[in-house]
Formats: C-alpha cells, sequence, structure tokens
C-alpha cells in the first residue's frame, strides 16, 4: 500500500485537498487520507458541535479546529487575490465569531399531517433536517424554534413550504412567517397571545399578498455607533455582532480622519451611521425602505448624513462625484460593485474602504482598482458565517 496523502489545504467547498489536488470530503489540513478513501486523523480535527452536521447545509466545518478555521477564512481571501493576480499588503489574521452569536436566520418549515420539521435545509438539497439544536444561534433565537414549530402546526398548510425568518433587534426578536393561512378569529387570537408570550418585538406574517404586521409594540431599532435606527421588517443586519464590530473597526481604521465621506450601499447605515462623528456622510442605497429608515435616523439625531435612494448598479456616482470626497466606504451584495468600481478607478479619491461578503467579486473589483492606480494597502478577513465556507472581509485601498 502507498502512503497516504497529506490533506494541506480546504477547498472553496469544504472539501480537504492533497498536495496533488485530489479531493477528500471531510477532510482537515494534518490528514492524511488513504488510496482507499480512509482518512487518518490530524492534529487539526475537531469534534462537531451539533448532531445534525453532516446533514444540516447550516455549517460545513464542525469538524475543523479553530487554528485551522482561521486560516481557512484566510487563505480563501488570499487565494482569491491570487487568483486574479492582484498585488496586496497584509492580509491580517482572521476575525472569527464565537459559537451561539448569529443573530439573524432564514429558515425552511414544512408540515407533513400533524408534524412540522423546522431548520435549515440540508446541503444541496430542499430537505429540510428539523432543528433539535444549534450551536450558532443566539439562545434567544433558538428557545423560539420549538413554539414556533407549535405555532405551525395550526397555521402552516399542508405540504407547503413556510419561511421563517427571525432576528435580534434592540427590543427582542423579529419574527416573520411567510407562506401561512391564519384565517379566523381563533388564529387571529392565537398570534397575538404568541407574540405576547414571547415578548417579540415585531412578528408579521405574508398569507399571500403582502407583508401584515400583527404585532409591534414599539418600533423597532437597531443602534450603530451612538444614532438608533427603526429598521423596516427583516431589514439586512450584519449576522453577528461581533462580526459587525470587527468590519466597523475595519473601516474605522482605513477611512482614518478623513472629512466627507460616501458610503455606497449603505443599507439602514450600519457604517455611515457608525463613522458619521464629526464629519458629513453621503450614503446611497438601493432600497426605498432602508433610505427612509436611515434618513429618519439620521434627521432625529441631527446627524449630518445625506442619504439618497440610488441604483448604484444602472447609475453609479461618476468620478466628479466621488472626488468630492475623501474616503469612499463600498459594501455590496455578492455580486460585488463591477459598475461602480469602473467609475472609482477613473477618480481621484484617495481612500476606498471596501467591504465584501465575497472574495471572488472582490478581487475582480480590486483587479479593477489596482489597474487604475491603487494599492490594496491591507486586508481583513472575517469569519461571521461560524464553520461555514462563507467569508467575508474589509480591505483599505490608497492613491
Amino acid at each position: 500500500m502507498s502512503e497516504a496523502a497529506l490533506i494541506e489545504r480546504i477547498a472553496a467547498r469544504g472539501d480537504g485537498v492533497t498536495g496533488d489536488g485530489r479531493h477528500v470530503a471531510g477532510g482537515v489540513p494534518g490528514d492524511r487520507v488513504r488510496d482507499d478513501g480512509i482518512i487518518i486523523p490530524g492534529p487539526n480535527r475537531a469534534e462537531p458541535a451539533c448532531r445534525h452536521f453532516g446533514k444540516c447545509g447550516g455549517c460545513q466545518l464542525q469538524h475543523v479546529a479553530e487554528p485551522a478555521l482561521a486560516a481557512f477564512v484566510r487563505d480563501r481571501v488570499i487565494g482569491g487575490l491570487e487568483g486574479q493576480e492582484v498585488p496586496y499588503g497584509d492580509v491580517l489574521p482572521a476575525q472569527l465569531s464565537p459559537p451561539q452569536s448569529r443573530r439573524r436566520a432564514a429558515l425552511t418549515a414544512l408540515r407533513t399531517g400533524k408534524q412540522v420539521a423546522l431548520g435549515f435545509n440540508a446541503a444541496q438539497s430542499n430537505q429540510i433536517v428539523d432543528m433539535r439544536m444549534c450551536p450558532l444561534l443566539v439562545p434567544e433565537l433558538f428557545a423560539l424554534i420549538a413554539p414556533v414549530r407549535e405555532l405551525l402546526t395550526m397555521i402552516a398548510q399542508q405540504r407547503r413550504p413556510v419561511k421563517v425568518k427571525m432576528q435580534m433587534l434592540d427590543q427582542g426578536v423579529e419574527l416573520i412567517l411567510e407562506g401561512v393561512k391564519a384565517e379566523g378569529l381563533d388564529a387571529a387570537m392565537a398570534l397575538q397571545d404568541f407574540a405576547g408570550a414571547h415578548q417579540l418585538a415585531r412578528f408579521a406574517i405574508d398569507q399571500g399578498d403582502g407583508l401584515e404586521i400583527l404585532w409591534q409594540p414599539e418600533p423597532p431599532t437597531m443602534c450603530f455607533g451612538d444614532v438608533t435606527v427603526e429598521v423596516p421588517p427583516f431589514a439586512f443586519l450584519q449576522p453577528t455582532t461581533a462580526g459587525q464590530a470587527a468590519l466597523v473597526d475595519a473601516v474605522h481604521r482605513a477611512i482614518g480622519e478623513a472629512g466627507a465621506i460616501a458610503d455606497l450601499f449603505a443599507g439602514v447605515g450600519t457604517f455611515a451611521l457608525s463613522v458619521q462623528a464629526g464629519r458629513k456622510v453621503y450614503a446611497a442605497e438601493g432600497a426605498r425602505d432602508a433610505v427612509a429608515a436611515l434618513t429618519g435616523a439620521a434627521n432625529r439625531a441631527r446627524a449630518l448624513v445625506a442619504a439618497e435612494h440610488r441604483d448604484l448598479f444602472r447609475r453609479p456616482l461618476i468620478p466628479a462625484e466621488l472626488n468630492r470626497f475623501g474616503a469612499i466606504i463600498l459594501d455590496p451584495p455578492r455580486a460585488g460593485a463591477e459598475e461602480q468600481v469602473k467609475q472609482l478607478a477613473a477618480s481621484a479619491v484617495p481612500v476606498v474602504a471596501y467591504v465584501s461578503c465575497n472574495p471572488a467579486s472582490f478581487a475582480r473589483d480590486a483587479k479593477m482598482l489596482i489597474d487604475g492606480g491603487y494599492t490594496l494597502d491591507w486586508v481583513q478577513p472575517v469569519g461571521q458565517f461560524r464553520w461555514s465556507t462563507h467569508v467575508e472581509l474589509a480591505g483599505r485601498f490608497s492613491r
């Protein structure tokens, strides 16, 4: 029998990879794999924290020990940059969010007979893994899983999927159920009783005709810096408090003491409101409800933040507009910001702080900025989606 091959790295989808390019499901750097596929465990393996691991699609890397997990997050960023031949400065150590820190989740439920399955989908499947434990979610979210499952026995339609959206806000849990049928007085009363019993910050359902807010004792909020925002239903927030803090800190370091700044793809103001003290901020965002929330928060706080509803994919800021600012914050969706980056590359903006949830699109956009005369000074990898192959980062470009 030939010598077992050493697994050297983890690929983008979570497989271990040997030196000769062989992909091994469940492999971890430091393991060895025999010709017959048997894995000989190495020093970087960990005991999975969840009984659903291997079936549930929420996690791919619970079998990876902390140092190797951090190395994977960092290597994903480096791999993306090197794949595009982007020169870069420092790639800092990855910052990982801890267990039980995910404050935002979109789950699926399915009622079959009197039983309701509720959880994440199985990997590469529409099958629901019925969640009985979860080391990812904050305890307040997981505590609602069993009660929501019981509630859905009343209002979920047979064999029709229900989307269950949950996130932590300042006042408690926001819960949104999409695809249910709550007909009659008894159902309406049961929903009200449920919201009150579990002290929800907001409870809304969608029966097919749009979202109905059933319970909202006061406007639900999130605080960014020292500014409080009244957030729309299931507004996009960073998935963990620790991850948000890491990205906000990276943006602060990137823009330094720059005067007027622009926050592009600003959402409800995670970055704009966190860095606005002592300077003027222009914020552009394509979602109208997010712009309204950000504008209202800035006005109440008398912050010097001007928000504009603007589709930056179709109408990016051009160099004449960009050159008014001392720094640009860029936080696009997974597809990146190709059209806006083309304009940035042609601008004279001295600093760009780029926050990304996709190392591949970040590297593509970084190449355009480098070709336009920028230098990538440093990159901060962030592992908000713990035990997942999903990697985020923030980088500083300067010219």
